[in-house]
């Protein structure tokens, strides 16, 4: 029987402080969140592993998975959680970024299109006590312009466009994390919304993640 509460501090260990990951918090999220109640059963061996775990369609164009454990972590440290702030977390799959998240900000909007990884996300997140996390459906690409605006936007997956509709969702002086990338390495890339309104952004460090759907550059036409 896999002993869930050591292989999590390994992961920590061996995947997470090994990466530049130095905020204690994030760590203490990731050593505190059940990682393997947010994998399908017959993948819970694999919950603490440097994998990309799928969730939904491994055998399609646009995988769902939960991020490798150390991207995950950079990526959220890269976001700069404050502990007032209120977050929309894209394509939260089975809820688990969110209950990262949860344990870092004020409020968390979970947003899942597919509706059988919502309901996922939801059962899982109230057994894991993430009690501020609101689990939404819709399109990835459409944010969640109800709860909107918010202090953070942490997008679990890569793009390989400038995501407009959600940058249009921050408030003055928010960011939005996001890995960017049109091939085999992305960068994970932080956007900021000056006080001013200006966005500007600025890569902080290569990563790979699935493509999310609806995230693909248009096809160009050749004539």
């Amino acid at each position: 029987m896999i002993d869930f509460v050591k292989a999590r501090r390994m992961m920590v260990d061996g995947q997470i402080r090994t990466n530049d990951v130095t905020d204690l918090r994030v760590i203490a999220a990731m050593l505190e969140v059940p990682r393997e109640r947010f994998v399908l059963a017959d993948k819970q061996a694999l919950a603490y592993l440097d994998l990309d775990i799928p969730v939904l369609g491994a055998a399609g164009r646009n995988p769902r998975c939960l991020l490798k454990p150390m991207v995950q972590a950079k990526l959220v440290q890269a976001a700069d959680v404050g502990e007032h702030d209120h977050i929309l977390d894209v394509a939260c799959a089975t809820g688990y970024s969110s209950a990262i998240l949860s344990r870092l900000g004020q409020s968390v909007i979970a947003l899942e299109e597919d509706g059988g990884l919502a309901r996922t996300a939801k059962m899982a997140l109230a057994e894991v006590g993430a009690a501020n996390v609101t689990v939404t459906t819709g399109p990835l690409t459409d944010g969640c312009a109800a709860h909107a605006p918010y202090d953070v936007i942490l997008v679990n997956g890569d793009s390989e466009v400038v995501p407009h509709n959600l940058l249009a969702q921050l408030k003055d002086g928010g960011r939005l994390v996001i890995v960017l990338g049109h091939g085999p390495i992305g960068k994970a890339t932080v956007f900021s919304r000056s006080r001013s309104g200006h966005v500007g952004a600025h890569p902080v460090f290569d990563a790979v993640a699935p493509l999310l759907p609806g995230f693909a550059k248009p096809a160009e036409f050749v004539f």
